[in-house]
């Protein structure tokens, strides 16, 4: 069983049998025939993956990494908020006639502020700090911002990363660590996806200034199976599990803004079938 098996079969069983239900309550969420997409949820669940030991993919099913790695290099390399410079549809249903998202995820990441060094946007600020100031403890990136929200079609799930930087003793290179901090989400569905492809952007990173990786730290407020959701997750934790699989990263690939989702695989990925034909709720 890998680490991440065992972090994701906990979690799930734990929301549905300490969990609280929204059941009755006022919601958002609606399923496509349009009845109320009620909750089981968790408050503040918080998991730790030391990406030095394994990479953190459940082998419960299959994550598919190359989409996983082309949404967020969509979101932290092309900067992008166009449904139409990503490969994947997963945001079809949050994008208008001409592809945007509206100002949210890759569109905050376009965005250039002033700093002392001059004009930067976020991605390049953390690089730019880690390469000069590695043990500063201001290497925050934020998406959730408030002036633009009423132009987002979706506010950020996935909102703030904080990077930090150790020296492990005995070892030459500095180590990179980060923070992932999560408003709301929904586990069946993206759990795992967000877990690999944000450990994914720290091995890129790490390459681009040449430290290893160390721990990613997944902070979620509101972590929730929806209704319709707890029968598929209830077979999903009962199936047998795998040895972790090892992430190849281009070893010819020096430079964060030069990766591409192709130069990204899992080896020795073994896994249960695929689950298919989850609702969405919208």
């Amino acid at each position: 069983m890998s680490r991440a098996d065992e972090i994701f079969i906990s979690m799930c069983k734990d929301i549905i049998e300490n969990g609280t239900s929204t059941e009755g309550e006022k919601v958002r969420p609606k399923w496509e025939d349009g009845s109320y997409a009620y909750t089981v949820k968790k408050f503040g669940v918080i998991s730790r993956y030391d990406l030095e030991q394994e990479f953190p993919a459940i082998t419960l099913r299959k994550t598919a990494i190359k989409s996983a790695t082309d949404e967020v290099l969509w979101i932290w390399q092309k900067k992008s908020n166009n449904i139409h410079e990503l490969k994947s549809h997963i945001w079809d249903a949050w994008a208008d006639e001409t592809g945007s998202i509206g100002k949210a995820y890759g569109y905050q990441m376009s965005v250039k502020h002033q700093y002392k060094e001059g004009m930067m946007d976020q991605v390049d600020r953390l690089i730019y700090d880690l390469k000069n100031n590695p043990y500063s403890r201001r290497m925050v990136t934020n998406l959730y911002v408030h002036q633009d929200l009423f132009e987002m079609n979706l506010y950020p799930c996935a909102y703030s990363m904080t990077f930090n930087v150790t020296k492990r003793p005995g070892h030459e290179k500095l180590t990179l660590n980060a923070i992932l901090n999560q408003r709301s989400q929904d586990v069946l569905t993206a759990n795992n996806w967000n877990v690999c492809q944000y450990a994914v952007l720290m091995h890129m990173i790490a390459r681009e200034v040449d430290m290893e990786v160390g721990e990613l730290v997944h902070v979620i407020a509101d972590a929730h199976i929806y209704d319709r959701h707890i029968p598929i997750v209830k077979e999903l934790i009962q199936r047998p599990t795998y040895d972790a699989p090892k992430l190849w990263l281009n070893p010819e690939v020096k430079h964060f803004y030069d990766f591409t989702s192709d130069d990204v695989r899992l080896d020795d990925y073994v896994t249960g079938p695929q689950v298919k034909n989850i609702p969405v709720a919208v």
